[in-house]
């Protein structure tokens, strides 16, 4: 599979973190978003686990670090469980931009209670799936243990979680208390999958029996016999993913499953390179010779850098044909070589400072290349390479008269209204 890092503005203004993991064998048929567990992250062994494992079976999904975890920015103690399903909101609000609108939510813990609550608001969800979630929001109380009352008498407390300490202010408490998760499950309105493990020490099967009994049809239980509460068993991970994918794709639009096989059964066409840009930054999908590679611009060019740029890429192009073609011609010869190392700078100059330009008027683009190739070679031996790297097939199509030609692919007008509308 693929990954990428990526980020976005969460609704408190915040940068928020996330990676996405998406097939390495052609674009999702479907995507997924996934919520980590209470003062977990998104690189929690589960998270990662069950991202990648969904990723195999089709599913591009984005994990994300909630405000004031992880690599997300803002203060972990001005946080909420409220704030939680916004961040959930405000990832789904850029996955939309992005054209990956989710139609699943996976929440791990806290994290299944929160998806629940932001499922009903994002509008392609159409399935949400909680592991080892609580049935109410003000169970999470209960870590806290004699700390809970310093925190409601003081305002805030220092918390040890899981060996780490947390600040915990009085509105984290106060703000569980107000959601009504009995309520909310009522009016859901998505296909709900339970999993729980019976001998989760940390949030009881009975919840699980909650939650079920407040949804609405259709609704799902799984138990997850032997499992810990974190998921730490590589084995319940996959087994997770496995049937989280298997029950999702009943509840996805056909359009969406039907196109679950297309990049696998579909032969690629020789040298066609297919480029999707959202309506967000510069981000930029490739789907290039089977494999997904993301392009983008840097920061200081309003890009979020999730990927090379353009030139990068083309002179990515001109170093691996270079260093292709080099190592053709030493096995060739046999000569006593270990490696190639090609580095490739872009830049503009003026082309009256260009010896070899057919031009003196304006900029042209300019290209150095250093090759450095390892191994016991003598100088004659290094003068031939040196010309055989100006023979590579990149470096002659840049050298030479290219034509492009660019045809606009017209979609389809919406349908208008027939009479009688």
């Amino acid at each position: 599979m693929a990954e990428e890092r990526i980020r976005f503005m969460g609704t408190g203004g915040e940068w928020l973190v996330g990676r996405i993991t998406r097939p390495s064998d052609g674009a999702p048929h479907a995507w997924a978003l996934f919520a980590h567990c209470f003062t977990c992250s998104k690189s929690i062994a589960a998270a990662t686990r069950i991202s990648r494992a969904l990723a195999e079976r089709g599913f591009g999904v984005l994990r994300f670090d909630f405000t004031g975890i992880g690599e997300s920015a803002g203060d972990f103690a001005d946080t909420n469980f409220s704030s939680n399903i916004e961040d959930l909101l405000a990832a789904a609000d850029w996955m939309r931009s992005e054209a990956r609108a989710p139609r699943l939510l996976v929440g791990h813990s806290l994290g299944g209670t929160a998806a629940l609550e932001a499922a009903a608001r994002i509008e392609e969800c159409v399935a949400v799936a909680t592991i080892g979630a609580p049935a109410r929001a003000d169970h999470v109380e209960k870590l806290f243990g004699p700390d809970r009352e310093s925190i409601m008498q003081d305002g805030e407390a220092t918390v040890d979680l899981g060996g780490r300490p947390f600040n915990i202010k009085r509105q984290f408490i106060e703000d569980l208390r107000k959601h009504d998760m009995p309520r909310s499950l009522r009016k859901l309105r998505r296909a709900m999958l339970v999993m729980h493990s019976p001998q989760d020490e940390v949030v009881a099967i009975d919840n699980a029996s909650e939650l079920f009994s407040h949804a609405l049809h259709p609704k799902s239980f799984v138990s997850l016999d032997g499992a810990n509460h974190l998921l730490t068993g590589t084995a319940d991970s996959r087994y997770v993913a496995e049937v989280v994918a298997a029950w999702a794709s009943r509840y996805l639009p056909e359009e969406d499953v039907s196109t679950a096989a297309a990049p696998q059964d579909a032969p690629q066409e020789e040298g066609r390179i297919f480029a999707h840009t959202g309506m967000g930054a510069f981000r930029t999908e490739l789907q290039v010779a089977g494999h997904a590679l993301i392009a983008d611009e840097p920061v200081s060019l309003g890009g979020d850098g999730a990927g090379p740029g353009p030139y990068d890429l083309l002179g990515a192009a001109l170093a691996a044909c270079t260093s292709m073609t080099l190592q053709m011609y030493l096995a060739r010869k046999k000569w006593p070589a270990e490696a190639i190392d090609v580095t490739v700078r872009h830049d503009r100059i003026h082309a009256a400072d260009c010896a070899d330009c057919g031009t003196r008027e304006g900029k042209v683009d300019r290209f150095r290349r250093e090759v450095h190739v390892t191994g016991a070679l003598d100088e004659a031996q290094r003068a031939r390479l040196h010309e055989i790297a100006d023979m590579c097939p990149v470096h002659r199509t840049l050298e030479s008269r290219v034509q492009i030609e660019t045809v606009t692919a017209h979609s389809p007008a919406p349908a208008g209204p027939t009479n009688g509308d």
